[in-house]
């Protein structure tokens, strides 16, 4: 929601931490960082501070009907420490499917598959600390 009216919006990773999003036809290059509480968002000289409600409602609703195509990068969405590696390099998984365990804060986040397919590459392992958009895993 942008100023309390929903909005629809593609997104796509372009480097560590850097987007890039088409927003109602506009395309806007985006630097996130990730705060304790939020993210803040900053594009074309504005800064702005974004909360997300329930990231796993987003993920139910809008990621399960689209088909990613091609090999698909997942990333850590903040920093933190991988406590748990869930799958191996050649394992079949389904969009949605835990991949890894990554603690931050004090609190464990499952990272999930962007789509169904096979892991193609493991880039980190359990204990490893990472970086928000560091890339983790390939999916093809």
């Amino acid at each position: 929601m942008i100023d309390g009216r929903r909005v629809e919006a593609d997104a796509v990773q372009i480097s560590p931490g850097v987007y890039s999003i088409l927003l109602d036809g506009r395309s806007f290059e985006v630097h996130v960082e990730a705060a304790t509480d939020h993210l803040l968002l900053h594009t074309a000289g504005h800064e702005f501070r974004v909360e997300i409600v329930d990231p796993r409602f987003w993920r139910r609703g809008r990621g399960g009907r689209i088909g990613l195509e091609g090999r698909q990068q997942v990333s850590a969405p903040m920093a933190g420490k991988v406590v748990r590696v869930l799958v191996a390099p050649g394992q079949h998984v389904e969009a949605g499917q835990g991949l890894f365990v990554v603690e931050a804060m004090k609190m464990q986040n499952e990272i999930g598959s962007p789509k169904t397919g096979t892991v193609e590459r493991l880039l980190a392992e359990e204990g490893q600390p990472v970086e928000a958009g560091e890339v983790l895993a390939v999916v093809a």
